[in-house]
C-alpha cells in the first residue's frame, strides 16, 4: 500500500510540474523592434510583436464623452485627461492591462494643441509601463466638440 502512495506521490508532483512548465511556455510574450533611439523621447517604439496571446482587445476610440453620452466642450488637456481616463476604464472592464497596450493612435482636431500637453500622455504611458507602436493624425474634425480621440490594440 505503501508503494502505490509513493508512486502516486511521484506521479503527482510529475505532472504538476510538467503542467506548471508548460504553463510558462504558454504565457504571452511581446518583443519591440526600435531600429533607432529617436523615437524613445516620443514614448512610442516601432514595432511590437505578440507571440502566445490569449487574448486580443480592439478598443474604439475613447474620448472625452461622459458616462451620460455628453461630449466635453473642454479644452485640449481636459479633454485629453478625461480620454485617457476612458481608455483605462475600458480596458480594466474588459479584464485586460494597460501595460499590455501594443498599438495607440491618436486622432486630434489639432497637433500643436495636443503637443502643448503631450507630456500628460507621456507621463500616462511611463506609469503604466507602456511600449506600444502609435500614429498620430491630425483631423478635420471629431464627434461634436470632441480635439483628441484614443484608439488601442491590447493583449493579454
Amino acid at each position: 500500500m505503501k508503494k502505490k502512495v509513493k508512486i502516486t506521490a511521484i506521479l503527482l508532483l510529475t505532472t504538476v510540474s510538467i503542467w506548471a512548465q508548460n504553463k510558462d511556455e504558454e504565457q504571452m510574450k511581446t518583443r519591440t523592434i526600435n531600429p533607432w533611439k529617436w523615437q524613445n523621447e516620443r514614448s512610442y517604439v516601432q514595432a511590437v510583436e505578440v507571440t502566445q496571446a490569449h487574448g486580443t482587445l480592439y478598443v474604439s476610440g475613447q474620448t472625452a464623452i461622459d458616462a451620460n453620452g455628453i461630449s466635453s466642450t473642454a479644452d485640449m488637456k481636459t479633454q485629453l485627461i478625461e480620454a485617457l481616463e476612458n481608455l483605462d476604464k475600458v480596458i480594466e472592464e474588459a479584464g485586460y492591462e494597460n501595460k499590455n497596450i501594443v498599438r495607440l493612435n491618436i486622432y486630434t482636431t489639432s497637433t500643436e494643441e495636443l503637443f502643448t500637453h503631450f507630456k500628460i500622455f507621456q507621463d500616462w504611458i511611463a506609469k503604466n509601463n507602456i511600449k506600444q507602436s502609435s500614429t498620430v493624425l491630425e483631423v478635420k474634425s471629431l464627434f461634436e466638440t470632441l480635439k483628441v480621440e484614443l484608439e488601442a490594440t491590447v493583449v493579454k
